[in-house]
């Protein structure tokens, strides 16, 4: 089937609840407890999209996987910097979709004036560290037992990815 990468719109966050429902409730990916309802997906996902971005891959008609870029914190002068999250549905890893994604995201987020992208990876997650590997991603730091849940703790690798060298003037992210 053919794969096609796109901006997600609020008719996906059915999709995209489904797909992170279930890291929610099975892994130590995320560290939310309860799924979000699609009614939240859709409004991060339309947070995202002003001024970052939420794209989807899709195939056969189907939302296969998601991948965002956000705020990376809250401050002002964070807004360089980006925290970065793909999520594919489990029958398709390994089939590229991940790749594909980062492939249209990391360049989208330059686009808007976005300077650095981090990631946070709870441990173990061999499969998602060499993702981040394959665009460039280094680890830069471990937050060692930050997140508990399903019963232990949890690390999480902190990755950067300079996306642009760095400048004493940087644009206004868009």
């Amino acid at each position: 089937m053919e794969l096609t990468i796109r901006d997600a719109t609020p008719e996906d966050a059915v999709a995209v609840a489904a797909i992170y429902g279930h890291f929610v409730r099975t892994t130590a990916t995320t560290f939310e407890l309860e799924p979000p309802s699609s009614e939240e997906v859709g409004r991060r996902i339309a947070a995202c999209q002003t001024s970052h971005a939420w794209l989807v891959a899709e195939s056969g008609g189907a939302v296969t996987g998601f991948a965002y870029g956000t705020r990376f914190a809250e401050r002002a002068a964070y807004r360089w910097s980006s925290e970065v999250s793909v999520y594919l549905d489990p029958a398709t890893v390994g089939a590229g979709t991940g790749s594909a994604l980062y492939g249209v995201l990391l360049p989208r987020l330059l686009d808007r004036g976005i300077q650095v992208a981090f990631a946070r990876v709870a441990q173990p997650n061999d499969a998602s560290e060499a993702l981040h590997a394959k665009f460039g991603f280094r680890r830069v730091g471990l937050l060692e037992r930050v997140g508990y849940k399903l019963g232990r703790w949890h690390d999480v690798a902190i990755l950067q990815l300079d996306l642009a060298p760095a400048v004493n003037e940087p644009v206004e992210p868009s």
